[in-house]
């Protein structure tokens, strides 16, 4: 039977709502026959027919499409063995450049000048009346300048967080539409009510606790527009005759010091006196281009809750949510008129069982509730922290209960992982939840201390294994956006996107930063080949070759002869091997900046030649590769004796270039060799900081190196992957060194001001190697229209299973050892081929269907992968 798995409309299979005049359809099949294949496809909207050939997505070419408009698309596809399959998607159209019948507002009264905190959260309301007549069709268009929260009678218009999400506000700023319909109905008198807190814009943020960035106060700008039954139109704007508060209940809201909220006030129960006063008209003292909402709105998902509760002496009482994750509590207590209740977030628990908020450094992650009578229900709205254990004080356990909503990104789930050895599902499961906790808008570093912020680097290394875990299009295409809007005019990419205020290093914000800049080439190529946008690539491969000429300029800057090519500025100015474990300070880790900002330059020469042919620019790719040639002979002729032997010699030195195949022919044998040796003398534990972990067991693997490289993985000695894992790693952590042996923190001293986080997800990158290799899909034609499976067999695991979601569908893949005979399964989607690669160079091209091969193998022989 031929089915439709999925509808989507912009990356969308419900709920889009675009100002695009050309959304993208995408779709993708399925069926129980063998070497099915798609004959035809149609997609109708209105009167335009599109046919994508013998692909799964085009984008609408029809007539110009109109602004306030619901549109349903039809999709009516064939199969070569005769059989039809049907599926409708619904779609709306934003505002489209229609100019807002409303005016930004203010508390024109407020002047905000303290420092390093956020204002106070502004309520504004307005009570209308409806026209008479039944409501058809009614949405509300809304954005602030900081982040909002909606009611309608008191009813909460969304369900999302953090409205209108973290942009480079100076370039381009997000509306939502919601339909409010059904909160319209019956008529009558309606309350309209907004709470806008400082959020990003208004608030304080980054380490430094900036905080009016955007705008010296928040501001709103909202358009209710109403259809009724008889033909007839209302529109509702924000102007002066809205009324505005500072004295709602959520009395303080900060990103990272958390919310305090007063349950005694009840704002739908005040009339207009003493606390209410007309809104004033804004001028905002930016301009940014109102979109409609592109990014993927961040929601709650899993609802966590206590695996144990514990008294301390002091009457506190702490709860383990059992997991580490990044969202909010949600009470529900049964409270006295004035009880403070006082609830504080943190990763880890000091010797007493008390709480260690030692690493938060000035984030409070608290909240402050004052309670009314009787039972009630709490949630901040305004706020978020990172955490797995929570103190509440000011109330006994019989009264209260609590959960923890983790709170993330819609991203649909792409894929899954699972093998023989346990440590590593559960090191699946941290990857995973590492991803869900930064995945909060943006990607951020960590959810828990005074950062939270877009570093570059992490996506940058982390970006490949999060494209298998989820679909990041709609998640990363927002963030690169603001990537491109944010790119000096040098070339130079911010290590935080957005910048929001913070700059690094202060003196020259605009050079390229090797690794952490990369990640406008290297992201922008991880989700091409994820999900074959072609339209990413060109969107962006302006950013990455005006990036591509920052690096080789600064390179260049010093040196004659072969040392032009070998990137040496100053090391404060990179990160180098940055929390590389067999060194003991930042300045270390950056001083060997010359050999990974020498790769990184080779890397994103490499990548930019293939983006181009690509996008056919021929000419363009023989320049950026010839200019890697340069770069990768520059690094063997300096740094090594010509032989693959370094002079001077650390991991990632060598994991960079023969994961880059910057070595060639012996000398790559003897790195990996010698490679092998320093893995061995350093007992199987991990040497190499954020550029070389996500590369070292393919380095190995790859190149002959398979037992080693699974010695290394399955190593639960510090630092190591799995040593987090024996210590209860719920998520990744920052620093491999974050517990000993004892539970304690070792961190000093070191120059990062006390920088641990236990939700870290860049060195989770190894989740790529878990799905390329131990389980072994691995896309060769973007978006896997051809993709291999080709799974490393080692006598350490029995078997390894696990799917892929692609845009042609679902790849499921297996593979079982048991008394010598390998069984390999694998299901091939419609529209893909799959090149099945098996011990002894056994190859075979497998059409869409199932397919199950056999294969007698010794487990005595480590299988040696192809050195090329």
């Amino acid at each position: 039977m031929l089915t439709v798995g999925r509808l989507a409309v912009e990356n969308m299979t419900e709920g889009c709502v675009t100002d695009s005049v050309h959304p993208l359809f995408t779709f993708n099949l399925d069926s129980d026959c063998q070497d099915d294949r798609m004959e035809s496809a149609t997609l109708k909207v209105n009167s335009w027919v599109g046919n994508p050939g013998d692909d799964m997505s085009i984008r609408y070419g029809g007539p110009d499409l109109k602004p306030f408009t619901s549109y349903n698309l039809d999709l009516n596809v064939r199969d070569t063995l005769g059989q039809s399959a049907f599926a409708v998607a619904q779609f709306e159209t934003g505002r489209m450049g229609t100019p807002w019948q409303a005016k930004w507002i203010t508390d024109g009264t407020y002047r905000f000048h303290e420092k390093k905190v956020s204002p106070s959260p502004m309520v504004f309301r307005r009570v209308c009346s409806l026209k008479e007549g039944k409501v058809i069709r009614a949405r509300l268009y809304t954005t602030a300048l900081g982040i909002y929260d909606f009611t309608i009678n008191g009813k909460e218009v969304s369900d999302r967080y953090f409205a209108p999400g973290f942009t480079s506000y100076a370039s381009k700023l997000q509306y939502q539409t919601y339909d409010v319909t059904n909160l319209l109905a019956g008529g009558g008198q309606k309350e309209i009510t907004a709470v806008v807190a400082g959020g990003w814009a208004v608030g304080s943020f980054s380490f430094t606790r900036k905080n009016r960035i955007s705008a010296d106060r928040q501001a709103l700008l909202a358009e209710l527009r109403i259809e009724f039954e008889d033909g007839t139109s209302q529109i509702i704007g924000t102007d002066k005759d809205w009324s505005v508060t500072l004295n709602g209940p959520c009395r303080m809201a900060d990103l990272y010091d958390g919310e305090t909220y007063d349950a005694r006030i009840d704002l739908s129960e005040s009339q207009m006196g003493p606390d209410w006063h007309p809104a004033a008209i804004e001028k905002p003292k930016i301009h940014p281009l109102l979109v409609a909402d592109y990014g993927s709105p961040v929601r709650p998902h899993e609802v966590l809750k206590p695996i144990s509760v514990s008294r301390l002496s002091s009457n506190e009482l702490v709860y383990d949510m059992g997991q580490n994750f990044a969202g909010v509590v949600r009470l529900t207590i049964d409270g006295k008129e004035g009880q403070i209740i006082k609830v504080r977030h943190s990763e880890i628990l000091n010797p007493d069982g008390s709480l260690n908020t030692r690493f938060l450094r000035t984030a409070k992650a608290t909240l402050t509730y004052i309670c009314r009578q009787g039972r009630q229900v709490y949630s901040p709205r305004f706020t978020y922290m990172g955490f797995r254990y929570v103190s509440v004080s000011g109330i006994s356990a019989g009264r209260i209960q609590v959960e923890g909503l983790a709170l993330y990104s819609d991203m649909p789930v792409t894929g899954d992982f699972s093998c023989s050895e346990p440590r590593l599902n559960r090191l699946q499961s941290n990857i995973v939840w590492g991803a869900k906790s930064n995945l909060m808008d943006i990607p951020t570093d960590c959810p828990q201390r005074d950062e939270r912020m877009g570093w570059t680097g992490d996506i940058a290394v982390f970006a490949p294994t999060a494209c298998y875990n989820f679909d990041m299009s709609r998640f990363l295409d927002k963030w690169l956006k603001d990537v491109a809007d944010e790119q000096a005019r040098t070339g130079g990419i911010p290590n935080t996107v957005p910048a929001q205020g913070f700059g690094f290093p202060d003196t020259m914000p605009t050079m390229a930063v090797d690794w952490w800049g990369d990640a406008c080439v290297l992201v922008p190529w991880a989700e091409y080949q994820a999900r074959g946008n072609i339209d990413l690539l060109e969107r962006m491969y302006p950013v990455m070759q005006r990036y591509v000429r920052a690096c080789r300029f600064w390179a260049g800057l010093w040196g004659i002869g072969k040392r032009r090519y070998i990137w040496h500025t100053p090391a404060v100015v990179h990160f180098g091997d940055w929390v590389a474990p067999d060194l003991p300070k930042m300045s270390q880790w950056q001083a060997r900046s010359p050999w990974t900002a020498t790769a990184s330059l080779n890397n994103t020469s490499r990548t930019l030649a293939k983006v181009a042919r690509e996008l056919g620019k021929d000419r363009e790719a023989q320049e950026y590769d010839l200019l890697a040639d340069k770069v990768a002979d520059a690094y063997i002729s300096v740094f090594t004796d010509g032989r693959g032997h370094l002079k001077k010699e650390f991991q990632t030195a060598y994991v960079l270039p023969l994961y880059l195949h910057m070595f060639k022919g012996e000398e790559r044998k003897e790195a990996a060799a010698r490679l092998a040796e320093l893995v061995k003398e350093n007992g199987y534990r991990i040497g190499t900081g954020f550029p070389g972990t996500p590369y070292i067991l393919f380095a190995l693997a790859d190149n002959g190196q398979v037992d080693a490289a699974y010695r290394m993985l399955l190593n639960d000695t510090c630092p190591s992957w799995l040593y987090e894992v024996k210590m209860g790693a719920t998520t990744i952590w920052e620093r491999w060194d974050g517990l000993d042996e004892s539970g304690q923190c070792p961190i000093g001293d070191d120059g990062t001001d006390l920088m641990i986080s236990y939700n870290h997800y860049a060195s989770g990158a190894v989740g790529d190697f878990l799905y390329r290799r131990v389980l072994g899909i691995e896309m060769i034609d973007p978006g896997y229209r051809t993709f291999r499976f080709k799974p490393i067999i080692h006598s350490s695991l029995n078997w390894a299973k696990g799917h892929v979601q692609t845009p042609y569908g679902t790849i499921s893949a297996s593979w079982k050892v048991e008394d010598s005979l390998l069984a390999v399964r694998v299901h091939v989607p419609i529209g893909t081929r799959c090149r099945l690669e098996l011990q002894g160079g056994q190859t075979q091209d497998l059409c869409p269907g199932d397919h199950q091969v056999n294969q007698t193998i010794n487990l005595g022989t480590r299988q040696e992968e192809d050195k090329n």
